[in-house]
């Protein structure tokens, strides 16, 4: 049996090169992933809809939802009970993740039989770059049936994906996003820009409520208004040089220096549950978020200078600052603490224990319920700079200290070494897949 490289030179070889548009990537979005996946693991869930959840609950929201779901109005965090009112009968599926991975690696696998893998962009979402005759129009388009063929052979007969092809990643994944659900769009660039006036500003990757807000303050609040800005204006309107990115992006140029920007936080939060709902649980819990904070920033090679905890107390309507998805009534608390650059535990907890001890301690803030923590302003291995205050004999002790305890977590499970401290809540704050990662599952 040919390897997937040599399939791949094959056709490189085997296709005759072809005029007109060509394409530099393929960027692949599975449709409503996590459903998808229950529906082809349990046939009687095919054509119902569906929504996946994190606990069987009313308050709780819907962290996937199938395309039967959809079409009633549900989507990625609707609260559930609003779900069943939108959508009598539809169908609760407690999430799981260990699944969800494994189908991952098995799409990834089914994928590189046609074309390499080059950025996995989150458990849905991946990226392959096209070379030479995989460029033009109609080889790009026949790969893209492969590929959506690959995986309907070797991982799932239900399980389709939208498909975009563009001269380059952001455009590639604006394609994957106009034809949904099983699409494949290309945008060559000839079509460039006239094909995006259409699209509203928050189709664009990106750009989320607070930059649209910031648009719509600049003046622009359509993507012919955007598009009919200069690199310079662009650079300005967005506040840096991302602004001038986007700008060639939106007309076609290969701009992938963007790639070697480095995450600029790390943070994990939970919701407690009733039973730690307490002082004593919340700090546990507090420590059980930090550990795991800390072994994905060590994970990513990058170090933290800002320390930031969160906690949100459940309170009386009229004391209420606002309210939780969950319906509880809340007043919030949060403070940030600047630390020297770090990556170990012990460092961290210290930090931990002096935002802990100037939370308010009123009887407003009794009855905790949420707690979340911040790893911010993140610098990449590279970068980093030894403390003058710690020396390196002393970081190096810490390195390989938290180095052991990494390696036996991500072997036996992240509760096998841990703090004293977190003792309380090894149950709580499971792992969670989120879309924007993929995690190795302790």
């Amino acid at each position: 049996m040919a390897s997937p490289g040599e399939n791949r030179q094959h056709h490189l070889q085997s296709d005759q090169p072809g005029a007109g548009p060509r394409l530099r990537w393929l960027f692949l979005d599975l449709n409503s992933y996590f459903a998808s996946v229950e529906q082809e693991l349990r046939p009687e869930l095919r054509g119902r809809p569906v929504a996946v959840v994190p606990v069987m609950a009313d308050t709780t929201c819907a962290i996937a939802a199938s395309y039967e779901a959809k079409a009633y109005g549900v989507r990625t965090g609707t609260q559930i009970g609003e779900a069943k009112r939108m959508c009598p009968g539809i169908e609760l599926v407690e999430a799981r993740h260990e699944i969800y991975v494994d189908y991952h690696n098995r799409i990834v696998e089914a994928v590189e039989r046609c074309v390499p893998v080059a950025a996995v962009m989150s458990i849905d979402e991946m990226a392959s770059s096209l070379i030479g005759r995989e460029q033009p129009l109609f080889a790009a388009m026949d790969l893209a049936h492969r590929v959506k063929a690959s995986i309907r052979e070797h991982v799932g007969s239900t399980l389709r994906c939208s498909i975009g092809l563009a001269p380059n990643r952001y455009l590639a994944k604006i394609a994957s996003d106009m034809d949904k659900p099983d699409g494949l769009v290309a945008l060559t660039q000839d079509l460039l820009p006239g094909a995006l006036l259409h699209l509203t500003l928050r189709d664009l990757p990106g750009v989320g409520a607070r930059m649209e807000k910031r648009l719509h303050e600049q003046g622009i609040r359509t993507m012919e208004a955007l598009l009919a800005l200069g690199h310079e204006q662009m650079n300005q309107v967005w506040g840096g040089i991302g602004g001038e990115k986007l700008w060639h992006w939106l007309r076609g140029e290969d701009f992938q220096d963007a790639e070697l920007e480095h995450q600029k936080s790390i943070s994990q939060s939970h919701v407690l549950p009733p039973e730690l709902r307490t002082e004593e649980g919340c700090y546990a819990v507090a420590h059980k978020l930090l550990h795991k904070a800390a072994m994905r920033l060590r994970a990513a090679r990058l170090w933290t200078t800002h320390v930031t905890l969160t906690i949100k107390y459940a309170t009386s309507k009229a004391e209420a600052k606002g309210q939780h998805s969950s319906g509880i009534h809340q007043t919030a608390w949060s403070q940030g603490l600047p630390v020297i650059e770090c990556q170990d535990n012990q460092t961290l907890i210290e930090a931990l224990q002096k935002l802990w001890a100037a939370r308010p301690q009123d009887e407003r803030h009794r009855k905790p319920f949420y707690i979340g923590v911040w790893l911010g302003n993140l610098v990449p291995d590279h970068l980093h700079t030894l403390s003058l205050f710690a020396g390196l004999e002393t970081e190096t002790k810490r390195t390989r200290l938290t180095s052991t305890m990494d390696a036996l977590n991500q072997k036996y499970g992240t509760s096998t070494l841990f703090p004293a401290s977190m003792l309380l809540a090894r149950a709580a704050a499971p792992t969670r897949i989120a879309f924007t990662s993929i995690p190795d599952l302790f």
